[in-house]
């Protein structure tokens, strides 16, 4: 009986022991146990970035007035400048219900944008909106946004909030 109850303790630790590996290498994995951006599209986010944000828009795309070319830096908020036409094709069609007032495929368009992560110009809260610009094949919101501030500046995010381009007016 004393060898069933030790191989059954040893059995426990053994298991307990492999939960603790397992929880150690999640957190590995997981950037060291930072919160990533609120994956279910709330609008709301967790953490900012550690480096500085990429610019990159879209697979293959950069922000650009021309293949090749440099559109600028926006002298507001510093942020690249990018025209629409080198935004994804659902981008235009956002902003098109933009301008019209709707309406929005998804529930959360048009709600407060609270900038946590501090790249967009300091603005009072309420100011930026947020709208969704859909990603095909996406089973969820995916990552692409489209902000919007009450002056009518437009900035575009591909990235869930890591980096931002200034959509450059009359684009």
């Amino acid at each position: 009986m004393a060898d069933r109850s030790a191989g059954r303790t040893r059995y426990q630790w053994g298991l307990l022991l492999l939960a603790a590996v397992l929880l150690v290498a999640w957190l590995l994995v997981d950037g060291g146990g930072q919160p990533d951006p609120d994956p279910s599209g709330s609008g709301t986010t967790s953490s900012s970035p550690s480096t500085p944000p990429t610019q990159e828009l879209t697979s293959g795309t950069t922000p650009s007035s021309e293949p090749g070319g440099d559109a600028g830096t926006d002298p507001d908020s510093g942020l690249p400048l990018v025209r629409v036409a080198d935004l994804p094709p659902e981008a235009a069609l956002i902003l098109e219900l933009i301008d019209a007032g709707g309406p929005f495929d998804e529930d959360r368009d048009g709600v407060t944008f609270e900038n946590r992560e501090e790249l967009l110009p300091d603005e009072p809260l309420g100011y930026y909106r947020e709208y969704t610009v859909p990603t095909p094949g996406s089973d969820d919101r995916g990552a692409r946004r489209i902000v919007a501030g009450e002056d009518g500046e437009l900035y575009y995010t591909g990235d869930h909030y890591r980096s931002f381009s200034r959509i450059a007016s009359g684009a």
